[in-house]
């Protein structure tokens, strides 16, 4: 295995990407967006353009071990900082958060940067996969090809559920009610040294006295030890420095947002749900789980076959954890390429 400090990844300001911002139409919401172009000597034409999708809490800068190997292939690359997050607005109602609007948001952005140039791939991860597949469902015209980690695709559901109802059926996702109770950023507040606590906490990092893990998905993070977690072991200092300054800019509530949109999004949903319990993608699909993520095993696909015409390839990468893109960045460059031989 390629060690990660030696694969080429993007830096917070790095000059091979450009800063686009863009106002979302019937709306006041603006969104920021990294746009890369490969080298045009190498390739004249873009081969394909790609969405990649970042889930919480990330940003854009979270496929920052990917963006370079894409460009190697000629891929024009779009990653929007999701709604809540970075320099993206971060509205308080969570209702602005629904997969049915950000999917709006989503094909506002390809239709502004893809006009003449068709269909794009989909790259997703966590929550970004959620509302990929939401993406493709409501708008599958915009989209040619989706990869996806973590996060299968589901159905529409044909009844509306509390979270709570949720988490009492799977208890390892009651970190989810914490983070939609409200708890976490009353917590974090203002500080930065709290956010970075939450923020370390969040990818791997430990308490510096007991060395225990400073979050887990049964029952979140421990508010009390935010300033006693050290730092984590996928995420370098540098970068981590960004994320604080990034966050700090409009607070958690934007991202803990996302949480609070499961009654939202099922109720969108039900009109859906009868016409597309047989529905299927009729384009080709990737689903890249984890062996170390007790929150989304990899039997979450079995079954998810049925729901494409194209072929759906399944994958796992049984060492990575949850933040795959950074933990495992070669494996996952590997099968991406594997993925996307069929488009280029």
């Amino acid at each position: 295995m390629t060690s990660i400090m030696s694969l080429d990844a993007l830096t917070p300001h790095d000059p091979r990407i450009t800063h686009h911002y863009t106002t979302i139409p019937s709306t006041s919401l603006t969104y920021h967006y990294l746009l890369a172009n490969p080298d045009s000597t190498a390739f004249p034409q873009p081969t394909a353009t790609v969405l990649l999708l970042h889930g919480w809490p990330d940003l854009s800068l979270g496929w920052r071990y990917q963006v370079p190997f894409l460009l190697s292939l000629g891929l024009r690359i779009i990653i929007p900082d999701m709604l809540g997050y970075g320099l993206t607005s971060a509205p308080s109602s969570p209702s602005e958060y629904s997969l049915k609007n950000l999917s709006f948001h989503m094909a506002h952005i390809i239709r502004q940067v893809n006009s003449s140039s068709g269909p794009v791939l989909l790259g997703t991860h966590d929550w970004g996969a959620f509302l990929g597949w939401r993406l493709a469902l409501y708008y599958p015209e915009l989209i040619k090809g989706i990869f996806a980690f973590c996060i299968p695709y589901s159905p529409p559901e044909r009844e509306v559920t509390s979270l709570e109802e949720h988490v009492m059926r799977h208890p390892e996702l009651g970190y989810q009610l914490q983070n939609a109770g409200g708890e976490v950023e009353e917590a974090v507040g203002g500080s930065k040294e709290r956010l970075r606590g939450w923020l370390n906490a969040m990818f791997g990092g430990v308490t510096k006295e007991e060395g225990e893990m400073a979050f887990d998905s049964w029952k979140g993070v421990d508010v009390g030890k935010l300033e006693e977690v050290g730092g984590s072991p996928l995420v370098s200092e540098e970068v981590m420095d960004f994320y604080v300054e990034e966050y700090s800019r409009n607070g958690i509530q934007g991202p803990m947002n996302w949480y609070r949109t499961r009654e939202i999004n099922l109720e969108d949903e039900l009109p859906l749900a009868e016409e597309y319990s047989n529905w299927q993608f009729q384009v080709p699909a990737m689903i890249v789980m984890v062996g170390h993520d007790p929150a989304l095993p990899p039997e979450l696909t079995d079954g998810m076959e049925k729901y494409f015409a194209k072929g759906l390839r399944k994958e796992v990468i049984p060492e990575a954890s949850h933040w795959v893109l950074i933990h495992t960045p070669e494996e996952v460059n590997k099968l991406v390429e594997e993925f996307l031989e069929q488009f280029l």
